[in-house]
Order: C-alpha cells, then sequence, then structure tokens
C-alpha cells in the first residue's frame, strides 16, 4: 500500500523538487516508511511507501529496470504476484526483489500494456517508458484504489488523493454539477469529484499520454458477464465457499503483521473464518462499538471472535465521535452523507496500534444483494415499468425535486442528478432486475462511497485494507448468478448465508442486519443539538447562496424537535458545510480541528 503522484508535461519540464515534496507530504500517511521520485524528460512519477512485501529498501519506489528504460510506482497489492514471477521467471527474467512492485516493472517489459489484464489485485499504477516517452496510469478492475487527475496549463497532474493535487498548485473550486449529485445520491460518482477540473480515472481504465495526446481504453468491463439463469443453487454455494476461501487465502500474503474487522456480521465473520483456515496462529480481530443497542454491534463481534478464536479487541463510540467530523472530510477530500466514515476512523486506529493490514468484509451487499432496499424493491412494483432505473435511483437516494436549493445549484439539481446511477442499472438489460440494482450499486456506489471508506479512513492511520470479496473473480460470479437467488424466501443475500450457515453457524448467519453507524440521528437531538445549529444555521452556510434559508432552518429544527427524521439530509448538509471551510474557505479553525 502507498500513495502515487507525478505529472506529464507537454512542454518538456518536469516537476521541480519543492512540488514533488509537496506532493509527497501531502500523501505521507499513505507510506510512512520511504518515499522518492524520479523525472525524466517532463515527466515526473513518485511514491510514498507502506511496506507490506518485501520490507527491504531495495523494493522502495520509484523501480527502474537495469536498462532505465521504464520507472514504475504502484499503490496498492498485486495478489497474484508468486504466480506472476514464477511465470515470468520461466520466460528469461531475473528479480532483485522479493515484492510485487518489480513483478510489475517485468510484466511491463514483457507483455506490454497488456500486462494489467494479468493482474489479481488492487491497484493504482503509474509508470514511464522513457523509450516512447510514454505515462501510462492504469486502475484495478473494481476501483478499489483511486487516482484523480487534474490538467493546468500543459501539464497533467495526478495523485492517490486530491490533496496531493492541490499541493502541486491545483486550486481549489467548487463544482456544482459534482455537489449536485452528491446532494442527490449522498456521495459524488465518479469520474466527477467535487473540485472542478479534478477527475478521477474510472475503475479498469488505462490513460496513456504521449506527445500526441492521450488514450483512454478499458480492459475489463464487469457488464460482459452474462448471467446463468439456470444456476444450480447447491453448486453456486458450493463455488461461493471455495472463491472465497481463494480470494482470502492470497490477500494473507504479507510480510508484515496484520488482522481482521470484525462486526459479527456475515461478511466479516465469513472472511475471519476463512482466515483462520490458513493461518498457524490466532487472528487478531478488532471492532467499533455504540452504547445504544440499536447500532451496537460488539455482542455479535464478541460471539464471532470467541467462535474463531481471535485475539478481539473493542473500542466504544461516544457522542463526542463528531469531533472527528472534520478530520473525515479532510481525509477523503469530498463531502460523503455516510458518517459510517467516522467509526471506521476509529476501528483503524484501533487496529493500526498493533498491524499493518487488516482484511475486511466490504463488497458483499452488494454482490449478493445484503440491503434491505433490495427486497423492498424487489417485492413491491419498484422494478417494473420502462423508467424503473430511474425510479429507483430517486426513491434511494437523499434529496428529491422538494429541496429548495438555489442559483446555479438548482439548475444543476434540475438536470438529473441521480443519472450516474440509473444509467448503470439500465446498461446490463441483459441482467434480472435484481442484479441491474446490484450492478449499479458494484459501479458507482462502491467506487463513490463504500470503498472510499476504507481506503481514506485507513490510509489516513497507516492501515492497508483488502477485501476479497471484491476480487473480480467473485464479482464476476456474482453476476453470473441469478439474482432469484440472492432474494430467495425473502431472505436478504439468501444464497450467500445458505452457503455459510454451516461454516458461521446460524446464530451469526441469520441474525438481523445492523448498519456499521453511528446514531448520530439521536444525537442531533440531544447532545449534538448545538454543534448541529452551529454548522447549519450560523449563517455561513446560508451566505453561500446554495440553499433557501428558511426552508434550511425548518429542515434543522423539524429534527431537532422530533417532528421529522431529517439524519441523511442534515448529515449531508453539515458535511458539505464542512467540506467548504476546510477546502474552499481554508477556514483555519477548521483546519486545526481536522487535524489527527
Amino acid at each position: 500500500m502507498c500513495g502515487i503522484f507525478g505529472a506529464f508535461s507537454h512542454s518538456g519540464q518536469p516537476l521541480d523538487d519543492a512540488t514533488a515534496h509537496a506532493m509527497a507530504q501531502a500523501l505521507d500517511h499513505r507510506g510512512p516508511d520511504a518515499q522518492g521520485w524520479a523525472s525524466h524528460s517532463g515527466v515526473t512519477v513518485g511514491n510514498t511507501r507502506l511496506s507490506l512485501i518485501d520490507l527491504s529498501a531495495a523494493s522502495n519506489q520509484p523501480l527502474v529496470d537495469e536498462d532505465g528504460a521504464v520507472a514504475l510506482v504502484q499503490n496498492g497489492e498485486i495478489y497474484n504476484y508468486i504466480e506472476l514471477r514464477e511465470t515470468l521467471m520461466a520466460l528469461g527474467h531475473r528479480f532483485h526483489t522479493t515484492g510485487d512492485t518489480e513483478v510489475l516493472l517485468r510484466a511491463y517489459l514483457e507483455w506490454g500494456e497488456g500486462f494489467v489484464t494479468r493482474l489479481n489485485g488492487m491497484f493504482a499504477i503509474a509508470l514511464h517508458d522513457r523509450r516512447s516517452g510514454a505515462l501510462l496510469l492504469a486502475r484495478d478492475r473494481l476501483g478499489v484504489k483511486p487516482l484523480y487527475l487534474a490538467q493546468v496549463g500543459a501539464r497533467v497532474f495526478f495523485a492517490s488523493e486530491i490533496k496531493a493535487l492541490l499541493s502541486a498548485g491545483v486550486v481549489a473550486r467548487a463544482n456544482l454539477t459534482a455537489l449536485s449529485q452528491y446532494l442527490a445520491l449522498n456521495y459524488v460518482p465518479s469520474p466527477l469529484t467535487a473540485f472542478e477540473g479534478v477527475h478521477h480515472l474510472p475503475p479498469a481504465t488505462c490513460l496513456r499520454l504521449d506527445a500526441s495526446g492521450e488514450t483512454r481504453s478499458t480492459y475489463w468491463r464487469l457488464s460482459d458477464v452474462q448471467p446463468e439463469p439456470d444456476m444450480d443453487a447447491s453448486q453456486a454455494q458450493a463455488t461461493l465457499r471455495d472463491l472465497l476461501d481463494e480470494a482470502t487465502r492470497v490477500r494473507l500474503r504479507a510480510d508484515a503483521p496484520f488482522g481482521a474487522f470484525l462486526s459479527g456480521g456475515l461478511d466479516s465473520t465469513s472472511v475471519v473464518a476463512s482466515m483462520r483456515d490458513h493461518m498457524a496462529g490466532a487472528v487478531r480481530t478488532y471492532s467499533i462499538g455504540f452504547d445504544d443497542p440499536r447500532f451496537d454491534e460488539t455482542p455479535h463481534a464478541k460471539a464471532a471472535a470467541a467462535r474463531f478464536k481471535t485475539e478481539h479487541k473493542v473500542q466504544i463510540a461516544e457522542p463526542d465521535t463528531t469531533r472527528l467530523w472534520p478530520h473525515f472530510i479532510h481525509a477523503c477530500d469530498q463531502p460523503h452523507g455516510d458518517v459510517s466514515f467516522m467509526p471506521m476512523g476509529m476501528v483503524s486506529a484501533l487496529a493500526a496500534r498493533d498491524v499493518k493490514m487488516v482484511l475486511t468484509g466490504d463488497g458483499g451487499d452488494e454482490l449478493f444483494a445484503g440491503y434491505t432496499k433490495y427486497l423492498t424493491a424487489h417485492e413491491s412494483d419498484a422494478l417494473s415499468g420502462p423508467n424503473w432505473p430511474e425510479r429507483f435511483a430517486r426513491d434511494t437516494g437523499l434529496f428529491g425535486p422538494d429541496a429548495q436549493f438555489m442559483g446555479d445549484l438548482a439548475d444543476a439539481f434540475a438536470a438529473d442528478p441521480h443519472a450516474p446511477l440509473s444509467r448503470a442499472i439500465a446498461s446490463v438489460p441483459h441482467q434480472d432486475p435484481i442484479n441491474q440494482m446490484l450492478y449499479g450499486d458494484t459501479t458507482v456506489l462502491l467506487p463513490g462511497n463504500n470503498l472510499v471508506k476504507p481506503d481514506r479512513m485507513a490510509m489516513a492511520h497507516s492501515l492497508e485494507v483488502r477485501a476479497p470479496f471484491l476480487d473480480y473473480r467473485m464479482a464476476e460470479f456474482a453476476f453470473q448468478m441469478p439474482g432469484a437467488l440472492k432474494l430467495e424466501g425473502g431472505e436478504t443475500k439468501a444464497i450467500y448465508k445458505a452457503a455459510m450457515r454451516e461454516i458461521v453457524g446460524d446464530t451469526l448467519t441469520y441474525r438481523a442486519k445492523q448498519m456499521f453507524t453511528v446514531p448520530i440521528g439521536e444525537w442531533f437531538r440531544q447532545a449534538l443539538a448545538g454543534y448541529c445549529r452551529e454548522v447549519l444555521l450560523s449563517g455561513r452556510f446560508a451566505a453561500r447562496g446554495l440553499v433557501d434559508g428558511a426552508w434550511l432552518e425548518r429542515l434543522v429544527e423539524d429534527h431537532i424537535g422530533g417532528r421529522a427524521n431529517h439524519t441523511r439530509q442534515v448529515r449531508a448538509l453539515i458535511s458539505l458545510e464542512l467540506w467548504f471551510r476546510l477546502f474552499i474557505d481554508q477556514d483555519p479553525a477548521t483546519l486545526a480541528e481536522a487535524r489527527p
């Protein structure tokens, strides 16, 4: 795990050392073990390293081949690097390290730009082929690892986080189209970002920059997967178990201590069960709890820890958790209405005291229909009619047409801000409606929000997160499987529960799902009512000219007074205002609060 950064200049001017150093410092939390960069003929590639495989300095990046032809950096891990290394050695390549980054370098030298199709991993890669002068940028299939781009004059900057682009001189301006999508969906879907002129490279995309311009190519499409309507349920269960076991096994490849996040939910518990089968000692597990039993999963986590004999640690979150709110927005660079980012940051800090990497259950709900919204839509008429993707996106979204936005934001919101999700759903008509819903969330919600959460919050504490469910083989199989198997018998994630019940046990398999989030709606009415009013009703937010002030006051006071439940809307607006204070205003007091 690392951070990467750099630039391509059409004028032939590489980054000066001061700018490269500023970008590296902005990403230091992603890689505190080493940093470096290399410049040649107008191209700079740089890296900050968190050492997990081959802890020696020989694997520090950039890596350059013996002939000085190619310089390469990566952020992420290549899980099949051992197998690729053996193949390359059989083809005559000699290795000087035991790490996965050198495997990428040799793979490019052997197979050219098509080498990315051979990778099983999470990655953002930048390589400069000094022979052609080209810079190649590539991102993993499902978008686990981020990679942002911004052009300033003749120079194209890239980095693992937007704050590194800002440190290089990219000007922070609000993108109202992106913010309208945020207010519709609760996150900013790629390729837009909250910053004008900053874009997110889409998953499974290669971008080549050279003297003639830029070329983009998509090397993998989940939409190409064809469903198998007659799939046998018992065989599907066996395949699921095998895929999870293999995906977990290869993600245990590390030369540094590691553990797992354990909520006691089915996904994280089944990952821990598989880890136990491949480890000689006990698995180290970590969880966060709450005093409110409606949100507290620690009894289930402790039961799972006891079942699989883990070394388990728990921390209880208090209402003052919101002091971490500016820190979470600063870590993410963009507004996110999902406040489960805060407990994710807390459990990451807890784990980082002992380990440098954890495995998680991220992705299981989106692939196998773990959210109740899928069941609700399936059991109603929500998935029928020619325009159902648009209705589903609106109905599961955040603000609707009754929101009283103003000016350019109102115009942007009127231009169908739910479209990124509804278009994705409609783009796979060969799938059944259940899988169409899941495809939308896998390709839009996951890279836009649910994968941002573990990456940014864990990386803020120099902790790597690996998710077995996000093995691309698991994703492909999930969309070969009929959606009916996933919601069979009116049960969310039915096929996966049936596959794991003997391993995990009935109690943990079939317990009611609890969302991993803080009870922020209740706190807004109690200990945090003053905080809520200070952020949203002090006049600063209304002065931005984005919302009608009277409407905003009614929304906030109706929630605090218990007359309505506007939890999702209030927390999204707080995140947006904090983002403005941090990145647009550069407010000193808020920036001070954002420091870890």
